[in-house]
């Protein structure tokens, strides 16, 4: 089946606060993660640059780390998300606001904008995980339960679903959402990254 672009947030199966993210595409399949210290960018691959003139939505910040806090997209919006929770807002109105604003890409099908924020603390009090998503239909902005994660994505489950998020690294975060677990039901994957606080936030990627 697929399901478009997949994102999944929360607590994985060590209690863990993660955050990952995949590409799926049946138009721009010719894309890379590319991980750095903060952040992990979607790009063309060698060869196919000029498909940003062709699609301007196919290249963006997917993840970012803004202090003690994760943010994952599938678009410009985690830039938008990440500038606002370092300016002070609350992660479920830095989330809200930002999908509000930046509405639902304009393409071809009206593809929906998909986020998830989660913060580094293993504090039931102090923890805060949100996931939302914004189409031509409907805005929603939900919170994920302490210690559970779920999942959304662009075309197919536009609600968070519960999953159990059975990796334990970056590196294994990248690749389970990529075709593993639940994830392997999904058709098209392209390119995945994720991160995973053990400590500190580390970012990994998941080029095929």
């Amino acid at each position: 089946m697929y399901t478009g672009r997949i994102l999944s947030v929360g607590m994985n199966s060590d209690g863990k606060p993660f955050a990952a993210y995949r590409v799926s595409s049946r138009s721009f399949p010719n894309r890379q993660c590319q991980g750095f210290d903060t952040r992990a960018a979607v790009v063309p691959k060698e060869g196919f640059e000029k498909d940003i003139y062709k699609n301007t939505y196919i290249a963006y910040n997917s993840l970012q780390i803004v202090g003690d806090t994760a943010i994952i997209s599938n678009g410009s919006h985690t830039d938008v998300i990440a500038d606002k929770i370092a300016l002070g807002m609350n992660i479920k109105d830095a989330l809200a606001y930002s999908l509000l604003t930046m509405d639902y890409e304009k393409d071809d099908y009206n593809t929906p904008r998909i986020a998830g924020v989660v913060t580094s603390s293993d504090k039931e009090d102090e923890y805060e995980c949100f996931i939302g998503i914004v189409s031509d239909k409907k805005l929603l902005v939900e919170e994920v339960p302490y210690g559970e994660a779920a999942f959304i994505s662009t075309y197919g489950s536009q609600v968070p679903d519960p999953v159990d998020f059975d990796a334990k690294t970056s590196s294994e975060a990248a690749k389970f959402i990529f075709d593993e677990g639940t994830f392997a039901d999904y058709e098209k994957p392209v390119t995945s990254c994720a991160t995973v606080f053990d400590g500190e936030w580390t970012i990994d990627v998941y080029n095929p």
